[in-house]
């Protein structure tokens, strides 16, 4: 061992939490290794899912015209059918400048960036094996951010070049002229629509009978409506009980119910798995819950008080948003830095389907639970100009303000740029403010800001007026 392999902060993983917290530690002027299998940096957030994926959509949207089928007389769909090539080719350009861009980061603090495998040799010591042998690093304090990866049900073929996992899709080597999605989360629910976008005929299959239904009631049935009028055929209700991938011809799937699917590709979503087990975690005292997850404190501590973990690894809720946020507070609180913590307590969450999901604080069904009451308001983007101009006839913005006092409890927003939308919403939920706030403030002629006056309008007329909440 050398003064070379001593340091301050070692992290284990280079996606969205293990930067940040290796950023977060560098600032400090703290001596920092950041330890990566993978030949690149990102993660599963720049390199599998999260940037890939929204930029496919934002790819599906531009080759499939729907951007511009609600304005009138206008056609910009694609007048030939879309390549793997097509579809792809920006997706590869904006994941390799993020790689660099995260690199040129890490450079600038100082952090050192080694490749390899990385394995628990002891509390303090990580062993990584690179091309250049193995390589032990000791550190005062270690944060685990190796995120996860696709969980692989039995039964499934995964082997054959049809029958992908959400990593794997982004290897297609030719578009499907028909595909199964199965599990109807949030990345199943994203790839559904995104195929749908681009005119291939998509089944979605859940054993539920309700699209995420995390999200508030109205978010999910409006969801399921905008993603049915896109082309999604949702087979509720069903699990897969079998899956014939023979060498040539389409993919059959047999349903719990007794039924059949077939379909050119199958694409399974069934959930992730942490990454853990390969840092063989007992050799540093290492407590590891169900799917691979290590548990944490409020301050991301793991059982073992040195050894923090961040992101992914933890469980929900996975963002890469969160993430960051978790990397950062984990390593202000190692360092004894709590002004760089703790995480926000209001954490939005952002669905990148079409049409787009975001969302802030309660729903109506957690705050009838609590037994709060409350007014709903609700403003639809066609009631604002700029919801006309881009022709999003079918977008809201619905708030929840608690009754006594008026207090926002709740943004939920369906449409364009939602993910943008929610985050006045966020704010105003941080800040602990409310009705007043929103009809104070000047936003922006013409904006979808615009949204949050009219459906605090609404919520204060309902009161006034005694109408039912909401529509």
């Amino acid at each position: 061992m050398t003064d070379s392999d001593a340091f301050d902060l070692v992290v284990i993983g280079a996606g969205p939490g293990g930067e940040t917290a290796a950023v977060t530690a560098a600032r400090l002027g703290k001596r920092v290794a950041l330890i990566e299998k993978a030949p690149f940096v990102g993660g599963a957030a720049v390199n599998t899912g999260t940037l890939p994926s929204k930029t496919l959509r934002e790819t599906a949207l531009a080759l499939s015209g729907l951007r511009s089928r609600d304005l009138y007389g206008v056609d910009l769909s694609l007048g030939r059918d879309a390549t793997i090539d097509d579809v792809l080719r920006h997706e590869r350009t904006i994941k390799a400048a993020h790689r660099e861009q995260i690199r040129g980061l890490l450079t600038r603090y100082g952090v050192e960036l080694v490749h390899g495998a990385a394995r628990f040799a002891g509390p303090h010591t990580v062993r990584v094996a690179g091309a250049g042998g193995e390589r032990d690093l000791t550190a005062d304090k270690i944060v685990v951010a190796t995120g996860s990866v696709p969980l692989r049900p039995p039964g499934f073929p995964f082997e054959h070049t049809r029958v992908h996992d959400s990593d794997e899709l982004l290897d297609l080597h030719q578009m499907p002229r028909s595909i199964a999605v199965v599990g109807a989360g949030v990345i199943g629910s994203e790839y559904a629509c995104m195929f749908a976008a681009l005119g291939v005929e998509t089944h979605l299959v859940d054993g539920r009978d309700a699209l995420l239904p995390f999200l508030d009631a109205d978010l999910s049935a409006a969801l399921e409506a905008g993603m049915r009028r896109l082309g999604v055929r949702f087979v509720w209700g069903e699990t897969v009980a079998s899956c014939d991938a023979p060498p040539e011809g389409d993919v059959r799937l047999g349903l719990s119910s007794g039924g059949t699917l077939v379909t050119h590709h199958v694409l399974i979503c069934a959930g992730r798995t942490s990454r853990t087990a390969e840092l063989d975690p007992a050799a540093a005292g290492l407590d590891v819950a169900p799917k691979g997850r290590l548990a944490v404190n409020a301050q991301f501590q793991t059982n073992v008080p040195h050894i923090y973990a961040v992101g992914d690894v933890i469980g929900f809720p996975a963002l890469a948003s969160t993430s960051a946020e978790q990397g950062r507070a984990a390593a202000g609180h190692a360092f004894g830095e709590p002004c760089r913590g703790p995480v926000a307590p209001v954490l939005p969450t952002g669905i990148y389907t079409i049409p787009e999901v975001s969302s802030a604080g309660a729903t109506e069904a957690e705050l009838r639970a609590q037994g709060v009451e409350f007014l709903v308001g609700r403003a639809e983007y066609a009631d604002v100009a700029r919801g006309k101009i881009i022709g999003d006839a079918a977008g809201f913005l619905k708030l929840l303000f608690r009754r006594s006092d008026r207090k926002l409890l709740g943004a939920h927003v369906i449409g364009e740029l939602a993910s943008e939308v929610v985050h006045i919403g966020v704010l105003t939920l941080m800040t602990g403010a409310g009705a007043d706030l929103l009809l104070q403030t000047c936003f922006n002629h013409p904006t979808l800001g615009e949204l949050y006056k009219l459906a605090t309008h609404d919520a204060l007329l309902r009161e006034r007026t005694g109408a039912a909440p909401g529509r």
